[in-house]
C-alpha cells in the first residue's frame, strides 16, 4: 500500500539534502512523496535554527497540522507529523511539551534511523536528538537519483569553530568529514543519472578532513577540499563544481590550487566576514581579521581573476559602534560582492551573544542594515551590469515563469533566463546576456562556438 509523504524544508541547502535523503530512506517502506500536507500520512517539517523566532514560525505551522490530524482522525485515518532538524535538535522536549500530538521530533544527525523511530511511533511519541556514535551516512542507502540538472552533496557536517552568535554547534555538532570513496561514489552515481552539477555541502565545508581513497578504499591518508575537488573533477560528464558555506580561516593552498587549475570549479564563492571591525569579529570569534580576509581574497583573485565573492553580514552585533559598522562598510567597498546576505542581529538562545551587554537598539540596527544593504544592491547591481554583452556558459535546469521560458545559473551564480524549449533544460548552452535586471539577467542563445 502506498503512503503519502509531504516534506516541508526550511532553511539551508544541506537541509534540501537532508529532506532529499530521508525521501529515499522511506521509498522502501512504501512512502511516496506528495505536494501538499493534507491527505498525507506523514507530514515532516525539516527545520532551521537560523533565521530569527524560528521556532515560532514551527508551532505556528504546527498548529494547523494539528487541525488536518484531527478532520483525518475524525474519519478513522492516523496522519502521524515529525519535526526534523535543526530546531527539533534544540527544543526536542519543548516541542513534545508544547504540540502533544506530534509523533516523531529528531535531530539531523539520526534521521538514518526513522525506519525504527516509525515503528516506535506507533505506540508513543519519539524523542531521538543524541549525536550518534557512527556517522548518519554510514546507514544511508546507497542509491541517490537526481532530479535535476543540478545537485547537492553533504561532505562535511558539523563545526567547531563556537562563534558566539551561531548555535550550529550545538545543533550540528562537531565537525565530521566523510571519506573520500564514499563521496566519490555518491557524485559519480549523481553524474550517472543527469546531473552536470554538483554543489558540496558543509557548515564549514572547507574545513573538510577526509580519508583518502586507494584501489576503492581509505588508506587513512588525509584530502582537504581542494584534493576532494580534483578527485570530482575526474569524473565523466560532471562539468560544474562549488562548494559552500566556507570560513575563511579555512582558505588553505591546496583549495587556491583547485580554484586556478580546476576549470569545473565555478568562478564563484560564498566566504562569509560578518563584519570589517577586529573587535567586532574578536567579539564574534570568528579566529579572522579583516586584513585576513583581504588577503584571502586577494590570493583567490590571484589565482582565479574572473573570481566573484559572495558574502554574510551581521549587523548591530552587541557593542557595535558606528567605527565598527563603518569599518564594515570600508570592506565592502575594498572587495566588492556580486552578491550577499546581511542580517540584523538577533539573538539565539543559550548563545553568548545573547546575554552580552551593550545590545543594539532595534532603531540603530535598521538604519545600519539599510546603509549597508543599499551599498550591497548597488555592487550587485554593477556586476550584473558588466555582463550585459557577454557570451556566458548556463546551465538550465528548470522552467521558467512564462511559456516558452527556461532558467539557469551562470557561472557566476546568477539566474539567466532565455526563450528555449524544455528539451534544453540539463544542457548548458551558451547565452549572450542582453539585459541585467535587479535579481537575474536575461539573455538569448547562440551558437555554441561563440561561447566564452
Amino acid at each position: 500500500m502506498i503512503k503519502r509523504l509531504f516534506i516541508k524544508t526550511y532553511g539551508c541547502q544541506m537541509n534540501v539534502y537532508d529532506s532529499a535523503r530521508i525521501a529515499e530512506l522511506l521509498a522502501p517502506l512504501g512512502y511516496a512523496e506528495t505536494g501538499q500536507a493534507e491527505g498525507a500520512d506523514l507530514v515532516l517539517l525539516n527545520t532551521c535554527h537560523i533565521r530569527e523566532k524560528a521556532a515560532e514560525k514551527i508551532y505556528s505551522e504546527l498548529g494547523a497540522l494539528r487541525r488536518l490530524k484531527a478532520a483525518r482522525e475524525h474519519r478513522g485515518d492516523r496522519m502521524l507529523i515529525a519535526v526534523a532538524g535543526c530546531v527539533a535538535q534544540a527544543e526536542g522536549e519543548e516541542i513534545l511539551a508544547r504540540a502533544p500530538f506530534v509523533d516523531l521530533v529528531f535531530g539531523p544527525q539520526t534521521y538514518h534511523r526513522l525506519p525504527d523511530m516509525l515503528a516506535r511511533a506507533a505506540t508513543r511519541p519519539v524523542l531521538d536528538v543524541e549525536f550518534p556514535a557512527a556517522a548518519k551516512f554510514d546507514h544511508l542507502p546507497a542509491r541517490r537519483s537526481a532530479a535535476r540538472a543540478t545537485a547537492f552533496l553533504t561532505v562535511q557536517e558539523g563545526c567547531d569553530k563556537f562563534c558566539t552568535f551561531c548555535v550550529v554547534p550545538y545543533t550540528r555538532g562537531a565537525e565530521y568529514s566523510r571519506p573520500a570513496a564514499a563521496i566519490i561514489a555518491e557524485a559519480r552515481r549523481l553524474a550517472e543519472e543527469g546531473a552536470r552539477e554538483i554543489t558540496l555541502l558543509g557548515q564549514n565545508v572547507n574545513a573538510y578532513h577526509g580519508t583518502a581513497p586507494l584501489n576503492g578504499a581509505d588508506d587513512g591518508d588525509e584530502w582537504r577540499l581542494g584534493d576532494l575537488i580534483r578527485a570530482l573533477a575526474k569524473i565523466p560528464d560532471l562539468h560544474r563544481l562549488r562548494y559552500t558555506t566556507s570560513h575563511p580561516r579555512d582558505v588553505d593552498e591546496t583549495l587556491v590550487a583547485a580554484h586556478r587549475d580546476v576549470p569545473q570549479l565555478m568562478p564563484f564563492l560564498h566566504l562569509p566576514v560578518q563584519s570589517g571591525s577586529d573587535r567586532i569579529l574578536a567579539a564574534m570569534n570568528r579566529r579572522h581579521t579583516a586584513a585576513h580576509y583581504r588577503a584571502t581574497v586577494a590570493r583567490l583573485r590571484n589565482a582565479r581573476p574572473d573570481i566573484a565573492l559572495s558574502s554574510d553580514f551581521i549587523v548591530g552585533y552587541p557593542g557595535e559602534s558606528d567605527d565598527d559598522f563603518n569599518a564594515t562598510l570600508d570592506l565592502v567597498r575594498d572587495v566588492g560582492f556580486a552578491q550577499a546576505f546581511s542580517f540584523k542581529y538577533s539573538p539565539r538562545p543559550g548563545t553568548p551573544a545573547a546575554t552580552a551587554p551593550e545590545q543594539v537598539p532595534e532603531p540603530v540596527k535598521a538604519e545600519r542594515l539599510a546603509r549597508l544593504q543599499e551599498l550591497l544592491r548597488a555592487q550587485q547591481r554593477a556586476f550584473n551590469a558588466a555582463s550585459v554583452g557577454r557570451v556566458l556558459p548556463v546551465l538550465f535546469d528548470k522552467p521558467g515563469r512564462h511559456r516558452g521560458q527556461i532558467v539557469g545559473r551562470s557561472p557566476y551564480l546568477q539566474s539567466v533566463h532565455a526563450a528555449a524549449e524544455a528539451a534544453r533544460i540539463g544542457d548548458i548552452v551558451p547565452v549572450m546576456i542582453t539585459a541585467a535586471e535587479p535579481n537575474s539577467l536575461a539573455g538569448a542563445i547562440v551558437a555554441r562556438d561563440r561561447a566564452a
